[in-house]
């Protein structure tokens, strides 16, 4: 029989991982056909949620827990997971339960027909509209930067072949980009429709700050189109002032005046200079993730990993 491993990042989820795992033994002893485990990845949350995934993972033989030393973000807590599954289909899905485990089928049943990957896609968002708004920036970065196609919906919930999963665990920046992961692996993706849940507890980790740093991973780790925009835009603000010199000395000369206008003049000053600085931070952001890669700044840490036949050790 084959099997499916889910893997699910965990951040002040003590309240909820209970729920989700139990929905996710319930619908998988329906599924006769497979086998499943089960990654939890404590992503260094503040609140007791290591503690509660240890006691499941000592009770239940299907899981496996893993307590990360530092915080690293949803994106490098999968990579951590990835490397512990064992599955023949690895199914990633959120710890507040909106991601519907019942509805996995879905997600494998497309697996079977032959695609790599299947994102659930949700007709009806249940996230703030300040996440919303997030997800949809993201989504239009990943078309313009990565190549998503416009029609693809990305989630955090996904399945994938395990060869899909093996070429990701190939990568090892220290900035992982799921997302951007998957699209330079493979282009058979596919959405199917699933249900999206109210959060019963508690608020999304992603702040503004978090979502920011997820679009520089995006963008830095997996394409130099910021780059190429910089030089572009760069060339026409030269070519804006070879022009804007030329109609200066035309005009000394036919009408023997030339502009004044300190102020013009320093709000051009300040807005290329804003500019240089800009273009110099963005090159400086490339070099400084290219000099922690150099330097194997690891992508996580596990400090303990806990499954049913460690009890006792």
């Amino acid at each position: 029989m084959k099997k499916i491993s889910f893997v699910i990042p965990c951040y002040n989820s003590s309240y909820t991982i209970k729920s989700v795992v139990s929905e996710i033994n319930s619908t998988m002893n329906l599924l006769n056909n497979y086998v499943y485990e089960i990654v939890l990845v404590n992503d260094c949350s503040p609140d007791n949620t290591f503690e509660v995934i240890k006691k499941l993972a000592l009770e239940d033989e299907h899981i496996i827990s893993l307590n990360l030393a530092k915080n690293v973000g949803q994106h490098a807590a999968l990579m951590a997971g990835f490397h512990y599954v064992a599955g023949d289909i690895v199914v990633c899905l959120d710890d507040d339960g909106q991601t519907p485990a019942n509805e996995v089928e879905k997600l494998i049943d497309k697996i079977e027909e032959g695609y790599d990957v299947v994102y659930a896609s949700y007709e009806n968002k249940q996230h703030s509209g300040f996440r919303n708004w997030g997800s949809s920036v993201n989504s239009k970065m990943t078309e313009i930067m990565l190549g998503k196609p416009k029609e693809l919906y990305i989630s955090s919930y996904f399945a994938s072949r395990r060869f899909v999963i093996e070429e990701m665990l190939q990568y090892e920046g220290c900035y992982p980009y799921v997302i951007g992961l998957v699209l330079r692996t493979t282009k058979n993706i596919c959405n199917v429709p699933v249900h999206h849940r109210q959060r019963e507890v508690g608020t999304s980790g992603y702040t503004i700050g978090r979502l920011i740093g997820l679009w520089m991973n995006g963008f830095t780790s997996f394409s130099v189109k910021p780059l190429r925009l910089a030089n572009y835009f760069g060339c026409f603000s030269a070519i804006c002032g070879f022009l804007y010199a030329f109609v200066i000395i035309v005009r000394y000369f036919i009408y023997h005046t030339a502009p004044l206008g300190w102020s013009s003049t320093t709000a051009l000053l300040l807005i290329l200079g804003g500019i240089i600085l800009m273009v110099l931070g963005m090159m400086g952001e490339y070099i400084g993730r290219i000099y922690l890669c150099i330097n194997s700044t690891p992508q996580y840490v596990v400090r303990e990993l806990i499954k049913k036949a460690d009890e006792g050790k």
